[in-house]
């Protein structure tokens, strides 16, 4: 019986039944996506609103990839009208290409083209190809994609050297050389056609045969491994036309591993991936398009993916206001590193079907930065340019989201992510905050790995989280769109360039003696296989928004070594106003502990706007950041009052292939109690915050008095939010914050209702009011019985 790896979401127990029933052959696909020798056998389908299958004549072999020879033509006509915008942004790629050879075209040595990380030229040429395919009457650009493939095809490999078993950057050399290949079969001679081919068959059969002993032909949802795959299919696809069945036992080992792939994302119902927005959209350049070549080619039908239908928001609602910078959870530069607008338009016209993947690529298209560091890498810009220009359909109208235009808030369950006002344009009124809680892989993976449903897992080892940072209860606050508090991006997996918690001293601290972060920490890549690090885990406990006020918190205690003997660490967010975040630290260790203090830390990228040390009031310490005139400041303090100066440090770190500076703030308290409690509160230059301080300290909760613009608000947290009765005793209700003016009061969760009498924090029986009342009441009463008793005289004498 075949096993359907399609897009209906199942169980895990269910899952589980019916994999013990087919034990004997979990990853065989054979009755449904046999291989034959006989290419008259091996029937296509296109994705849907293609024109239906024509079977090939022996003499029109290529193009096939994407597209057949009969509809070069309607999209030479689509250039000039519908697709215009995008032929133009192909056209201006291929003609900075034309006005740098010296730095575009692959060196004539293969001693240079292997010296450095070289997938640009891979990258490169399809989006050249597709230009010499449209505009077959440029002679120059001809000329110069065929020499661009002459260099590539004389190189004795397509490796770097100083990255030997990393078969990378061969995957996209091979990716682009096959797709180039088949776009311009036609249009090259006998003998470049027979050489080309010759060099795509072994190059695809080196991958084939890499495949079966690296880490990427193992490691399911991975970025290596959906990269390679697709090299693997692209050039079995394009030489499997012309040399027949050697290529179907590629085709279906690709099959077998990415229907693995879908399967899990099947499981991943948030549309996100772990390995963060960067790299995300990298391994989403090789699904999508595995997605459209398995339907074209093999009748493999992956669109109800449940990944799939929500991957959209995984790119909307990331997006800082402005459209150029999104999150930079795990390992990022500031955005993107392939598309993402081929992957919004494949999902407009497959999935969404509404115009929505069509705006957020028009947007991001529109906004892309000239210059700076969210540039988009030389190497990487436009290297999904011709798959958007396939997949793009003009009938579907760009039109954003509902509800676009108002800041909304999106949770992330699978990757324990919160967002609040993504997708906007940059004003001032929108502010952008997230928070990230979540478990290692997230939590679909997680759980598979832990609970072992499936028998063809096998534990960590079937993935590869290594591009996560130690982040649980991280958060960035963007208050009018200017980032305040950001990720350090991609980096060391060290603890202190996340905002989050350090300990110290810890026994078991591996770096930083005697600090320690959270379990994984100290190299490049997160160490996913050390004791106990495979069970890292953060948790949002709860998300929930009212109007502007957002308040959202998350428990990252598993998240640190057992040996440091905490019992909690649980972080809360207070976005008050759109200028204005409250954060509290509640951490409870056990007595036993040999934890004496905790450090926090906060950072941002942006070298132009430094922060500068600052004092509230007189008497917090806090630190600023100026921006033009405009102050962004920050100031923090304990249970106890206590208020430490901060150390406001700079580092520089080994990013992609760079360095990358960050400068962060670095505060530290010493920790007396079994219980902590710290809070800081983030402000932008258009409030005024006059005062903030402790007003409970129990061990039920916390209350905060905070003074925004002349108006009190009492901020009541429960830190013991496990324990559903201490929720009701210290709110009043079964949620896990409140705040309340003099008017109103939120409970997050419930909603917002006017309150009689203003809010005080002294627990007054008879208030100054209901006194008041009474003592008018008393002397209304005595006068009543002296008039009465002056009457009755008068009465009697008259």
């Amino acid at each position: 019986m075949a096993l359907m790896f399609t897009g209906h979401f199942l169980f895990l127990a269910l899952v589980m039944f019916a994999f013990s029933t087919f034990e004997e052959s979990v990853s065989n696909y054979s009755d449904w996506a046999v291989f034959t020798d006989d290419l008259d056998q091996f029937k296509t389908q296109k994705v849907q609103d293609f024109e239906p299958h024509q079977k090939m004549k022996k003499s029109v072999l290529h193009p096939s990839l994407y597209f057949d020879a009969g509809e070069i033509q309607a999209m030479r006509q689509k250039s000039r009208t519908s697709h215009l915008h995008l032929f133009r942004a192909i056209r201006s790629a291929v003609t900075v290409m034309l006005s740098n050879p010296t730095y575009y075209l692959p060196p004539p040595k293969h001693a240079d083209f292997a010296a450095k990380w070289n997938e640009i030229y891979g990258n490169n040429l399809p989006p050249l190809a597709l230009y010499c395919l449209l505009c077959p009457e440029d002679k120059v650009a001809f000329d110069f994609v065929l020499e661009y493939m002459d260099r590539m095809v004389g190189y004795k490999d397509w490796l770097v050297e100083n990255a030997p078993g990393d078969e990378v950057p061969v995957g996209h050399s091979l990716t682009g050389f096959a797709t180039a290949f088949d776009f311009l079969y036609n249009l090259l001679d006998d003998h470049r056609r027979q050489k080309y081919l010759e060099k795509i068959w072994a190059v695809t059969e080196e991958m084939y045969e890499y495949s079966k002993v690296r880490s990427w032909g193992k490691q399911l949802l991975h970025n290596h491994q959906a990269t390679n795959m697709i090299a693997l299919l692209t050039g079995a696809l394009v030489t499997g036309v012309d040399k027949g069945s050697k290529a179907n036992i590629w085709k279906q080992a690709v099959v077998d591993v990415m229907e693995k792939t879908m399967f899990l994302l099947n499981h991943i119902v948030d549309g996100s991936l772990d390995e963060g927005v960067a790299y995300g959209s990298y391994t989403a350049k090789s699904v999508t398009q595995y997605v459209f070549l398995a339907q074209r080619h093999f009748n493999i039908n992956n669109l109800d993916n449940n990944w799939l239908k929500m991957h959209f928001w995984f790119y909307y609602a990331t997006l800082l206001p402005g459209f150029q910078r999104t999150v930079g959870i795990a390992d990022s530069n500031y955005n993107w590193f392939y598309g993402p607008e081929s992957q919004l338009v494949f999902l407009d016209k497959f999935i969404l079907k509404n115009g929505a993947g069509n705006w957020l690529a028009q947007q991001i298209r529109r906004h892309r930065p000239k210059d700076g560091p969210m540039v988009p890498s030389t190497a990487q810009r436009w290297s999904t340019l011709h798959t958007e220009f396939i997949w793009y359909d003009p009938q579907l109208t760009p039109q954003p989201p509902a509800e676009y235009g108002t800041a909304k808030m999106h949770t992330f369950p699978n990757w324990g992510v919160v967002t609040y006002g993504a997708g906007l344009p940059n004003t001032q009124t929108n502010t952008f905050v997230s928070f990230k809680s979540g478990k290692l892989g997230g939590r679909a993976v997680y759980d598979i790995v832990h609970f072992q449903p499936y028998s063809w897992i096998d534990g960590w080892r079937s993935f590869n989280p290594g591009h996560e940072h130690p982040d649980q209860n991280s958060f960035t606050f963007a208050p009018n769109g200017q980032v305040f508090v950001s990720e350090a991006l991609y980096g060391p997996k060290l603890s202190h360039l996340n905002n989050v918690l350090v300990f110290a001293p810890s026994p078991t601290s591996q770096c930083n003696k005697p600090w320690e972060g959270q379990l994984g920490e100290c190299a490049q890549w997160l160490k996913w296989t050390g004791e106990e690090a495979g069970d890292a885990a953060g948790e949002i406990i709860t998300a929930s928004q009212h109007g502007e006020m957002i308040f959202v918190s998350g428990e990252a205690v598993s998240a640190y070594s057992s040996a440091m003997k905490l019992k909690s660490v649980y972080r809360a967010l207070l976005l008050l106003n759109s200028q204005t975040l409250l954060v509290v630290d509640h951490v409870e260790r056990q007595d036993s502990s040999p934890i004496k203090t905790v450090s926090a830390f906060f950072h941002n990228l942006d070298i132009d706007f430094k922060y500068i040390p600052y004092r509230f009031l007189n008497r917090y310490n806090g630190a600023m950041m100026d921006v033009w005139d405009a102050h962004y400041r920050m100031f923090w303090f304990d249970h106890r009052g206590r208020s430490p100066i901060a150390s406001i440090q700079e580092a520089e770190q080994a990013a992609e292939f760079k360095k990358r500076w960050t400068q962060f703030v670095n505060v530290t308290f010493q920790m007396e109690s079994t219980i902590t409690r710290i809070a800081y509160v983030f402000y932008g230059p258009y409030v005024n915050v006059s005062s903030c301080r402790f007003i409970d300290n129990s061990n039920s909760g916390l209350q905060i008095s905070l003074n925004v613009n002349n108006t009190e608000h009492v901020v009541s947290i429960v830190t013991d939010y496990h324990n559903l009765k201490t929720r009701f005793d210290y709110l009043g209700f079964g949620g896990f914050a409140n705040v309340a003016d003099e008017s109103h009061i939120t409970r997050f969760g419930l909603g917002t209702q006017a309150i009689a009498k203003p809010v005080r924090q002294d627990r007054v029986i008879f208030p100054f009011g209901f006194k008041f009342n009474i003592a008018v009441g008393l002397i209304l009463c005595i006068s009543l019985v002296i008039l009465t008793f002056q009457w009755r005289v008068f009465l009697f004498f008259f």
